[in-house]
């Protein structure tokens, strides 16, 4: 046998989890495909905000991931002190704002659900909006507030994991698993064995032989196309929290960084290409204008693509399939919130032990 465990996906979930596997005393593989393509977190904006991202009749979702936002800054505050290195995360919450009449209305609208399930939620008028945010354009209509929201700096973070990994000593294998048997992994270069398999490779659970087909149907890839900018020096830093608005239709948002960086995302495409689009870019950059003026003094620093895990309904797939098998995938736009967590049920997992009763919606048997 060569390892207690193996974490086959070395984005922030598999990291996150071959982390604390090997806190906890156990001999762990991390099998990386080695292609930061295939890792969403490589391009994600790094907003902890379910606050600002909870919809109707995704009650069980938004319980999940509060119990998430409730203990990332601990865990990243853990990370930190293993790691050496700095995450970025910010704690300034997240403005939602409205450009016309209809838009606040409906933004009112979802704030009185938001505080009907006991999220806070407050009203803004454009003024208190723009005394909050300077930079914001002069027809915002007002907004709401989410105080609690949380980001982080994505690239920054998954740095930090690794680091953290690599001490508490994973041990880092570079190859792509087309196969789990038992407690083996395939790869074409190499065959692994161990005690446990943790399947958290994203998108990659939908081509890997030993996955349940009721799962493997369910991770469906969605397209994402993100911006990154960075503010000359000579103009102040034109953000200082993360915005959100509806801009003809389009959901657009800006995430402010430490270093000056703004992250403008994103687009959502039911595809599985990787190809940047003149219109996703133009899309994305007419909406940020729109929003926040300034953003045409700022230098476009970099455009991307990550392909998200989705599943048919929204929600991570985290538990035990058999005994020597455990899946973690599925985590769509919440990998960076969710990594923590997903992290601690795991753990349990590993220690036969039930993980937090949020996760029992989430379970892979849902699909059976």
């Amino acid at each position: 046998m060569d390892a207690d465990v193996i974490v086959v996906g070395g984005g922030v979930i598999g990291t996150a989890i071959a982390w604390r596997a090997a806190t906890a005393g156990r001999d762990t593989v991390l099998l990386d495909p080695g292609e930061a393509a295939e890792k969403a977190s490589e391009v994600a904006a790094g907003m902890l905000a379910p606050v600002s991202e909870s919809v109707f009749g995704e009650e069980n979702l938004l319980a999940l991931n509060l119990r998430a936002l409730d203990r990332f800054p601990s865990f990243a505050e853990e990370l930190e002190a293993a790691a050496g290195f700095h995450v970025g995360l910010r704690t300034e919450g997240t403005l939602n704002v409205a450009l016309d009449s209809g838009d606040l209305a409906a933004l009112r609208r979802m704030g009185e659900f938001r505080r009907g399930i006991g999220l806070p939620a407050e009203e803004v008028t454009g003024r208190e909006c723009r005394r909050l945010e300077p930079f914001l354009a002069s027809n915002v209509a007002g907004g709401l507030l989410a105080k609690g929201d949380l980001s982080v700096d994505n690239r920054r973070y998954t740095r930090t994991l690794r680091a953290a990994a690599a001490r508490a000593g994973v041990r880092e294998m570079t190859g792509r698993a087309t196969a789990i048997d038992g407690g083996t992994v395939h790869t074409p270069e190499r065959t692994i064995t161990a005690a446990t398999v943790v399947a958290a490779p994203g998108n990659g659970v939908t081509r890997l032989d030993g996955i349940p087909g009721p799962v493997r149907k369910a991770i469906r890839p969605v397209k994402g196309q993100i911006l990154r900018v960075r503010h000359p020096g000579t103009i102040p830093p034109v953000a200082t929290r993360t915005i959100r608005a509806m801009v003809v239709g389009r959901e657009a948002y800006l995430v402010p960084r430490e270093d000056g960086e703004i992250v403008i995302g994103a687009t959502q495409e039911e595809r599985a290409d990787r190809d940047i689009t003149v219109g996703a870019v133009h899309d994305l950059l007419g909406d940020a204008r729109a929003v926040l003026p300034a953003v045409s003094e700022l230098i476009l620093a970099e455009t991307s693509v990550g392909l998200r895990p989705g599943s048919t309904d929204n929600g991570p797939v985290v538990g035990r399939e058999g005994e020597d098998l455990i899946i973690a995938a599925g985590h769509f736009r919440n990998g960076i919130l969710l990594s923590a967590v997903t992290a601690d049920a795991v753990t349990a997992l590993l220690d036969g032990k039930d993980p937090a009763p949020e996760w029992a919606p989430f379970t892979p048997g849902r699909f059976q």
